[in-house]
């Protein structure tokens, strides 16, 4: 032991500060700050049925904000070889001490901050990735009644777990996802932030025994209970930590519903609390689902909103519409704002929470749902998809290809909202925009549709009103080039008949065996009305 080495480096401490992120602000000290990591990430291809799709996007969104940081090295501390045996010695030291205190609090805390700044980089840091590291820093984190050490011996975990797989199957195995569970309700907002994100990270490549928590630790219940005191408290601006507790505790709530979906059910008295939460936020028109917004959208993706336990707060009776309202304004500047490269990742989730709502809305609320997110009258004066009203941004992104998943997403949503009708799905949008949806999904293509509720004749493609259409700019075509058209309509027709995929017979060909083909003589005039 050196401790004398040890205490010489104490003012190399890094001050507290947050990383900024995609998704959420992490304090450093929690969070290791490496290059990148080795996993990697897929977004499966959706499948027909939407939520399990919609839960792949939120995992990859989850995945990568928890696993993709800078790197800071801390400058003074020991590097190389040097750095090795100094955690190593760090390691016996602080497992000795189980046993035998060898530290006062302060100073314990003060050694396993130190360990926390030289593991950031896990580069010569294999003596705490071993089963004996971890289980040390396990028994500091949940056996030591000193509250301040067992944070700092958290923190250095929930690194570790970040960085090593293998920790997570340790934390695992060691029995220690109990503790962790009891802990969440500690009484601070870093107790709710570091059992959140280290039961978080256990359930990725684990067997973590999530149905037991629910059951034996009351997991579902603590979960929510936090929740609640997020919803019931003022934001505090001089504590940073509370809406990173939050985050945790919804990316916690998300995981387990994924992971464990039987037990989803658990989780739905938390719903009024992630609405109460929706309502208090205030939303940034430009990063609408910066933290904490997005992580709240993404907790209730698995959770069953329709409910009758959950109806009066997603429509209240004083305002039905309060919610539904909150969320589409959230889309509508998520789609004026968000690149095209990150839609997928963040506004898939919100529209499939729409869509949930819309299923098991009133009346009036699912009136409104139509009102603000289907073609307007007002709209019908352009083609369909011009413009910046929400409509039409819904519809720009039907085929986007740098945004599949949630072009998909919205050709369901609106296809919900014209009541699963292929006839009316074309009056709402268009052939132009339906057909594909409707040829992909096996739902015959309506061979015409009636108007929409107005009485003015509307362009079945474009789904533009007839009388707001601009003329085309175009000469006539002349006799030649008429020739030249139906010639090349001649040999298209041959070569799709050769290929053999489809039976499709010549126009000429069939005008020829029913008699109504025949050379004109040099002295006819054929007379053209």
């Amino acid at each position: 032991m050196n401790r004398g080495r040890l205490f010489t480096s104490q003012t190399c401490f890094l001050p507290y500060s947050a990383v900024p992120s995609l998704q959420v602000a992490i304090p450093t000290d929690l969070l290791p700050l490496v290059s990148g990591s080795s996993e990697i990430h897929t977004i499966h291809p959706i499948p027909a049925h939407l939520k399990p799709h919609l839960n792949n996007i939120i995992q990859e969104r989850i995945r990568c904000t928890t696993l993709t940081m800078a790197t800071l090295p801390p400058a003074g501390l020991p590097t190389g070889t040097d750095k090795l045996e100094y955690i190593k010695e760090l390691i016996n030291d602080l497992s000795e001490d189980l046993n035998e205190e060898l530290y006062l609090p302060d100073d314990r805390a003060a050694v396993l901050d130190q360990l926390k700044i030289l593991t950031r980089d896990p580069i010569n840091a294999d003596p705490l990735y071993t089963e004996e590291g971890i289980s040390t820093l396990l028994r500091h984190a949940y056996d030591k009644p000193s509250t301040k050490s067992a944070d700092a011996a958290r923190r250095v975990l929930a690194n570790a777990m970040v960085l090593k797989t293998v920790t997570r199957d340790i934390f695992v195995n060691k029995g220690f996802a109990p503790n962790a569970c009891q802990g969440l309700n500690g009484g601070s907002f870093d107790d709710e932030f570091l059992n959140s994100r280290i039961l978080f990270l256990s359930t990725y490549g684990t067997k973590v025994d999530l149905k037991k928590l629910i059951d034996d630790e009351k997991l579902a219940d603590r979960i929510s209970e936090n929740l609640a005191r997020h919803a019931k408290e003022s934001k505090a601006k001089s504590d940073p930590m509370q809406d990173m507790a939050l985050v945790e505790s919804a990316k916690l709530l998300f995981n387990v519903t994924y992971y464990c979906p039987d037990k989803s059910s658990s989780f739905t008295s938390a719903i009024p609390h992630l609405v109460a939460l929706l309502l208090k936020q205030d939303i940034s028109q430009t990063k609408p689902l910066d933290p904490p917004v997005g992580f709240i959208i993404n907790a209730l993706a698995n959770l069953d909103v329709g409910s009758s336990d959950c109806q009066k707060s997603i429509h209240p009776e004083e305002d039905p519409e309060k919610v539904v309202s909150r969320l589409i304004s959230i889309l509508d500047a998520a789609m004026k704002n968000v690149p095209d490269n990150q839609l997928d990742a963040t506004v898939s989730p919100l529209l499939g929470v729409i869509s949930s709502v819309y299923k098991h809305a009133p009346d009036s609320s699912k009136k409104y749902i139509r009102e603000k997110l289907l073609p307007t009258e007002e709209d019908r004066k352009e083609v369909l998809g011009k413009g910046d009203a929400l409509s039409a941004k819904l519809l720009q992104n039907f085929n986007n290809p740098l945004a599949p998943s949630v072009g998909t997403v919205i050709q369901h949503l609106l296809y919900d909202l014209s009541e699963n009708d292929a006839n009316k799905f074309v009056e709402n949008v268009g052939y132009g925009f339906a057909s594909g949806f409707l040829f992909q999904n096996n739902i015959p293509i309506p061979p015409s549709a009636s108007d929409p509720g107005s009485q003015k004749p509307v362009n079945p493609v474009t789904g533009q009103h007839v009388d707001a259409e601009k003329p085309v700019d175009e000469p006539e075509m002349t006799e030649e080039e008429k020739e030249r058209e139906a010639e090349r309509l001649f040999v298209l027709f041959e070569r799709l008949k050769n290929t053999g995929v489809v039976d499709i017979q010549n126009p000429v060909e069939a005008a020829m065996r029913e008699g109504r083909y025949r050379e004109l003589k040099d002295d006819e005039v054929e007379e053209i009305e």
